[in-house]
């Protein structure tokens, strides 16, 4: 492992749980949106994580010695929840309810996406814990040379 792959495998870590606590953020604030552009309620959203690739030629490098350490992670897909329904609540008074009086608000439960945070920040927690070990590594490196 390079002296500085720890670091971005940290920090892409990171990023990649800001991203997603970015998204369930917008979850929440779009709780009781009942209608969006398209005129449907606003629709959960959630994302997807991957190993982020290397480079060609480090493909080939890394090919050529055991692999011992990963590539960070990348976020891969923002994608709408469309098999959770759209949760429906009886209001005639509300405009955008349907000729019977009922409202189809948005499929976002908040206790899941409280859970979500929660997980999205011990995630971020780790990845900071594990970048300040690894800067720790390399600052008692160089004093052992000073």
């Amino acid at each position: 492992m390079g002296l500085f792959q720890a670091f971005d495998i940290s920090a892409s870590g990171m990023a990649a749980e800001r991203f997603r606590v970015d998204i369930i953020a917008q979850n929440v604030a779009n709780v009781n949106t009942t209608r969006t552009e398209s005129g449907e309620p606003y629709r959960r959203k959630s994302v997807t994580f991957a190993e982020r690739t290397l480079t060609p030629f480090s493909n080939y490098y890394e090919s050529a010695r055991a692999r011992t350490a990963g590539n960070g992670v990348k976020v891969t897909s923002v994608f709408e929840d469309t098999e959770t329904d759209f949760l429906m609540e009886y209001d005639p008074s509300h405009p955008d309810a349907d000729e019977n009086g009922y409202v189809r608000y948005p499929n976002v439960n908040v206790v899941t996406e409280m859970t979500n945070l929660i997980d999205a920040t011990r995630a971020y927690e780790a990845n900071t814990t594990a970048f300040e070990a690894s800067k720790g590594m390399v600052e008692a490196a160089l004093k052992i040379g000073s």
